[in-house]
């Protein structure tokens, strides 16, 4: 009789090892596939603050074009403030702005643009801080320009400098 060539622990070791390398190559496979999924997502979220920046590109141009379109339209003096939600001075000055909106309605207008939130406006207007405000005639040419807080009086007293009178 021929002996038996069959050798439990060799068989056993080399089952071992080809499981293992199953398992290391699934392991491979799910972590590229991990990466894929990571790249896409990256790629995905640039492509949507590509996109964002476009917009707000687009929201930019679509606020400067009005503002010319209005100042065209009215012809009314106009105050643009440049500021942000966030920022201190520009939350004290909000309730004069809207004030000033409210009470001088047809004689001049109030434009606030929040900078933070439309970057592009900020850099149209070439501003260095806010908040800023802008004085502009009812040609829509820049009169004056002041940058931090303003109260109510000194906006009414400037446009009284700039050679405007309103009546309440």
């Amino acid at each position: 009789m021929e002996k038996s060539r069959f050798n439990a622990p060799r068989v056993v070791l080399i089952s071992i090892i080809v499981v293992l390398m199953a398992l290391l190559i699934v392991n491979n496979k799910s972590k590229q596939n991990y990466h894929k999924s990571e790249i896409h997502q990256t790629t995905q979220n640039f492509a949507q603050t590509a996109n964002l920046k476009e917009a707000q590109s687009a929201n930019a141009e679509t606020i400067l074009k009005q503002n010319d379109n209005t100042a065209k339209k009215r012809a009314l003096p106009k105050l643009v403030d440049l500021g942000a939600d966030r920022c201190i001075p520009c939350k004290m000055m909000a309730p004069i702005l809207e004030e000033l909106k409210q009470e001088y309605k047809g004689k001049f207008d109030v434009e606030v643009i929040d900078v933070w939130k439309f970057p592009e406006a900020g850099n149209a207007y070439k501003i260095r801080l806010i908040p800023t405000q802008i004085f502009f005639d009812d040609k829509g040419k820049e009169l004056y320009r002041h940058e931090g807080f303003m109260s109510k009086q000194d906006i009414l007293k400037k446009w009284s400098e700039l050679g405007y009178r309103f009546e309440q």
